[in-house]
C-alpha cells in the first residue's frame, strides 16, 4: 500500500480546491443592516426566548423553502419574522445563507424591537408587535458602482434591460432575470406580495435606480417589499434562461468542469504511481 503515500496530497489538494471554490461564493456577503433605535425591555428574558424560538423556526424552514413567515408569542408580546432567499439559490445555499443571519442580527443590531439584515443571497427581518409599519415602496438601501463613459449608449441598453425586467416580473413568480446587450438584470419581490403589487414595486425600484445611479454600470436598489440589481458585462452577459442562467449556476458548472479535470488528473497520477511501483518490484526480482 506504499504507493498511496505520494498521490494522497494531490487528492487532498482537490478537496481543498473544492472547499475553497464553494466558499468563494459571495451570496453571504453583507449588503446592509437595518436596526430599530428602540431596545426591547426584557427583564424576564421572555422576548429573548421568543426571538430565539423565531430564529430557530426560520432557519429550519430555510432548508425546505425560499420564503417563510411566522410569529411567536401572543398579543402585545408577539414577534413576527420572515426570511427570503434569492430565487436562483439552491435549498442548500439558502439554508447556509439564512443560518448566518441570527448571529449577525445579534451582533449588528443587538436586542432591538425590530431588525433586518440583508445579505446578497438572503435576508431576515423581525419586529415586535406594535412596531410602526412602513410602505412597501420605502427605499431601504441603494448602491451604485462605476461610471460608464458618456455617449456609449449604456444607459439606453440598461433601460431596455430594466424594461424587460418590469414586463417579466409579473409572470416570474416574484423572481425574474434577463439581459440585453451585456446588461444583466435581476428582480425579486417578497414572497407574499401579489403579482400586481410586485410589478408596481419593481417599477418603483427601477425608477429609483435610473435617477439615483445615473450612468453607473452596476446598481442595487432595495425597497421594503422588493429589490432589483443590474450589472454590465462588457464581455457578454450570463445566459438568461430561467432554468440555468443565474451567475451562481454558471459558476457551479465551471467548478464542476474543473473538479472533473482535477479528479481525472488525480486518477491518472495514481495509475502512473501504481505502474511505477509494479515496475520497481519487477526490477527488484
Amino acid at each position: 500500500m506504499g504507493f498511496l503515500s505520494r498521490p494522497f496530497p494531490i487528492l487532498l489538494s482537490i478537496f481543498f480546491f473544492f472547499t475553497m471554490a464553494k466558499s468563494a461564493s459571495d451570496y453571504t456577503t453583507l449588503v446592509y443592516k437595518g436596526c430599530a433605535k428602540q431596545s426591547i425591555s426584557d427583564p424576564s428574558g421572555f422576548y429573548s426566548q421568543s426571538l430565539s424560538s423565531l430564529f430557530g423556526s426560520l432557519v429550519s424552514q430555510s432548508s425546505k423553502s425560499k420564503f417563510f413567515k411566522t410569529n411567536t408569542g401572543t398579543g402585545q408580546t408577539t414577534i413576527s419574522g420572515l426570511f427570503q432567499c434569492r430565487g436562483d439559490l439552491t435549498n442548500v445555499d439558502c439554508y447556509n445563507c439564512v443560518s448566518k443571519l441570527p448571529t449577525l442580527m445579534n451582533k449588528l443590531c443587538g436586542n432591538q424591537v425590530a431588525a433586518r439584515i440583508q445579505l446578497l443571497g438572503c435576508y431576515m427581518m423581525y419586529e415586535v408587535s406594535g412596531f410602526p409599519q412602513i410602505s412597501g415602496m420605502e427605499l431601504l438601501f441603494k448602491s451604485c458602482n462605476g461610471k460608464n463613459r458618456e455617449g456609449s449608449g449604456f444607459e439606453e441598453r440598461r433601460d431596455t434591460a430594466l424594461s424587460s425586467l418590469m414586463n417579466g416580473i409579473g409572470s416570474g413568480n416574484g423572481f425574474y432575470t434577463t439581459s440585453y446587450q451585456s446588461v444583466y438584470v435581476l428582480g425579486q419581490c417578497e414572497g407574499d406580495v401579489g403579482n400586481g403589487d410586485c410589478v408596481e414595486c419593481v417599477k418603483s425600484a427601477v425608477q429609483k435606480a435610473q435617477v439615483e445611479c445615473g450612468s453607473s454600470i452596476s446598481g442595487q436598489v432595495y425597497l421594503h417589499k422588493c429589490f432589483i440589481s443590474y450589472s454590465f458585462y462588457p464581455n457578454g452577459a450570463p445566459k438568461t434562461s430561467q432554468s440555468d442562467s443565474s451567475p451562481g449556476v454558471d459558476a457551479g458548472k465551471t467548478v464542476a468542469i474543473i473538479m472533473g479535470a482535477l479528479a481525472g488528473l488525480g486518477f491518472l497520477v495514481i495509475c502512473l504511481m501504481v505502474a511505477k511501483n509494479a515496475t520497481k518490484k519487477h526490477d527488484d526480482y
